[in-house]
């Protein structure tokens, strides 16, 4: 499917590796200017690169979303640049750690917490003003299948992702009535440095690389797009609905 993004402003985090840098390169080949966030310069200098090479644009912010306060001035610098934001992929997160959740330590569940679901929130409040100027807002916020299984040991991780759907669904209700579309993504597993840590022992190699998820994201962030509040399983490659327990 080719989607064009001519004139499109796109934010996404995590963009240094993995899954967000792959599908800041597809939004880029798709004719998106991409603002690309993450902690690691020298990851977001090799998406510049890659991105020039095929002839897309790109503004490098390189910044740690545990920085609340960066988090705001991103939003007042998007709006004074370009007036506008229409994508956002809100794709950075972190594992902490695979653990019983009584012998998690505070500082590191409190890490999880502070930048997978405070700083979403805090994203979320940034840039929705300037998603709201776009003739078609679209944004997707990575989950995963951990909010749902809770597994023995992902206390942490799995809580975060529980919650960061709960913001996407509640901010696509308090949106329904808008051009705004929001959508959670759960990959799967993927050949990331993140799986790598959670399951050390896994072959990289019979897991999807990050471009193929990338490749299967980009169609939720075109205009054309009219579902909201839903769930994207890339590995199944359907919408699903949400539902009530049973």
């Amino acid at each position: 499917m080719n989607i064009n993004l001519e004139g499109r402003i796109a934010l996404v985090t995590g963009a240094s590796r993995g899954i967000g840098y792959f599908t800041a390169l597809e939004l880029a080949k798709a004719g998106a200017h991409v603002i690309a966030c993450a902690r690691t310069v020298g990851g977001l200098e090799d998406l510049d690169d890659a991105i020039k090479a095929i002839g897309g644009t790109a503004t490098l912010v390189p910044f740690d979303l545990a920085d609340m306060n960066a988090i705001d001035a991103l939003g007042g610098s998007i709006f004074e640049r370009w007036g506008k934001l229409d994508i956002l992929v809100a794709n950075a997160g972190v594992l902490g750690v695979i653990s019983p959740i009584g012998h998690i330590e505070a500082k590191v569940f409190e890490k999880v917490m502070t930048v997978n679901v405070t700083a979403t929130w805090r994203l979320i409040r940034s840039v929705d003003p300037l998603l709201a100027r776009s003739d078609a807002g679209r944004a997707v916020i990575l989950s995963s299948g951990a909010a749902h299984k809770c597994r023995p040991f992902w206390g942490a991780y799995s809580a975060s992702k529980a919650a960061v759907e709960a913001l996407a669904r509640t901010w696509a209700g308090e949106s329904q009535s808008t051009p705004l579309r929001i959508t959670s993504v759960d990959p799967g597993a993927t050949r990331t440095a993140m799986r790598a840590q959670a399951v050390p022992g896994e072959d990289p190699q019979t897991l999807p690389h990050p471009s193929e998820v990338a490749k299967a994201i980009l169609p939720l962030l075109g205009p054309g797009v009219t579902e909201t509040g839903k769930l994207f399983m890339v590995r199944e490659n359907k919408l699903v609905d949400y539902r009530l327990p049973e």
